[in-house]
């Protein structure tokens, strides 16, 4: 869970939750009826610069629907987690009352960007409309904070439930089982909804991570570990840190750190970082005019073979075409504090935060 205030939130927060593992199917557990306070009316959605999938909605409009609101950004993988369960509820209770709308609202300048969202819609496929929030206006009409945010509302208009972060999932679907039934349908599908989630999108190991989302731009960096500290936005020769802490990392060779993010100088640049944790995420950009940047990883000092991420070879070979997450690294095998290092292997990387599942 990513707050607007942009602090990171503790890995303790999570550990409250019970999460399934991934590619395992949700079990919603029979319950009783589950009390729902009333917590206001569904805002206006009319600050949308846009809608992808649908044309504009209205809370008039979805009056007498169960309506499931999702604040995301498409680079979070906090949100891209959550997406399976967004996914498999539309189909499923689509033809009984539900409408699942997800609110793009970005958090990186490049998500403002409509064909960089459009993309990422059509690589996601979530299934159901998508609002483009691009000026923020829908998330300050519902009062929100947080990337991922779920809003439910009943199908008097009624926000009825929400969940800030991950997880949740037994009782959210639970909750709009509740709500369709109170709205007169009385045919749902019997049992839960089977979820898969594969490559980017599986759970992340709650249990063994230990490393929080950090960022690369100056004006959220923590944890920078390069000799001599980080020069705001001019250019800079950084030099590789002696031994870092777990959470520590730093550059190497030429950059420009802006506020959001890095820019490397030079081909053979670097970043390093210790982390403990199952996945390695980075989010990056290709260069300022567009082209292409190749890079390598190693995990401690080595190809990550088996345990490499999607968007990378068993060599450790990938390349930046487009700005988003990447996924680096998955491993296969024990989980303990490790070394990762990315070498570009041409200039004009622009490299915003890792983040770890």
């Amino acid at each position: 869970m990513k707050p607007r205030t942009l602090l990171t939130m503790s890995l303790a927060f999570f550990a409250t939750f019970s999460y399934p593992a991934a590619s395992r199917d949700t079990i919603v557990s029979s319950a009783p009826e589950i009390e729902l306070p009333v917590e206001g009316r569904m805002p206006s959605l009319t600050g949308a610069t846009t809608w992808i999938g649908s044309p504009a909605l209205s809370p008039s409009a979805l009056r007498g629907k169960v309506v499931l609101v999702d604040f995301w950004t498409y680079s979070c993988i906090n949100s891209l987690r959550q997406v399976p369960y967004l996914r498999a509820w539309a189909a499923r209770y689509g033809n009984q009352g539900l409408v699942v709308i997800g609110v793009h609202s970005p958090e990186f300048g490049f998500e403002k960007n409509l064909d960089n969202v459009r993309t990422a819609v059509k690589d996601i496929a979530p299934g159901y409309p998508v609002a483009v929030d691009s000026d923020h206006a829908v998330w300050r009409a519902f009062d929100n904070e947080y990337w991922p945010a779920l809003y439910i509302v009943d199908s008097q208009g009624r926000i009825r439930h929400h969940v800030f972060g991950e997880g949740e999932y037994e009782h959210t679907e639970a909750i709009i089982r509740q709500l369709l039934a109170e709205a007169g349908h009385a045919d749902l599908p019997a049992g839960p909804a089977k979820v898969v989630s594969e490559g980017v999108e599986a759970q992340a190991d709650w249990a063994q991570l230990r490393t929080g989302e950090t960022y690369v731009g100056y004006g959220r960096a923590d944890g920078f570990s390069s000799p001599g500290g980080m020069r705001q936005g001019k250019s800079k020769t950084y030099a590789r840190p002696d031994g870092l802490s777990p959470g520590g990392w730093g550059l190497v060779g030429d950059w420009t750190v802006n506020a959001e993010s890095a820019l490397a100088d030079k081909a053979g640049a670097r970043i390093v970082y210790r982390f403990h944790a199952r996945d390695v995420h980075l989010v990056m950009g290709p260069s300022p005019s567009g082209a292409p940047v190749r890079f390598r990883v190693l995990i401690d000092g080595k190809p990550p073979g088996a345990g490499h991420g999607v968007d990378v070879a068993a060599d450790g070979s990938g390349t930046v075409t487009k700005p988003r997450m990447y996924q680096l690294i998955r491993q296969a095998g024990e989980i303990t504090d490790r070394d990762v290092e990315i070498e570009f292997l041409d200039p004009g990387i622009q490299a915003y935060s890792f983040t770890f599942g």
